[in-house]
């Protein structure tokens, strides 16, 4: 039987440490952020963590 691959894609985004708390970045924080307010583009900068329910069904690829 082979071996499950890690998805490389999703290995880059998301960050898991060793509670099983994996961070991920807020979207829209790419570009364009001269349009968009200041108080917006300072919460992107904190990011925020995926939930229980995702991270389980997500797992098998991180």
């Amino acid at each position: 039987m082979p071996k499950i691959k890690s998805h490389k894609g999703t290995k880059k985004v998301f960050r898991t440490n060793k509670n099983k708390v994996t961070k991920i970045g807020k979207p829209s924080s790419r570009h364009n952020t001269g349009k968009k307010s200041a108080k917006f583009n300072r919460s992107c900068r904190k990011g925020s963590t995926l939930s229980r329910a995702d991270y389980n069904r997500l797992k098998d690829i991180i």
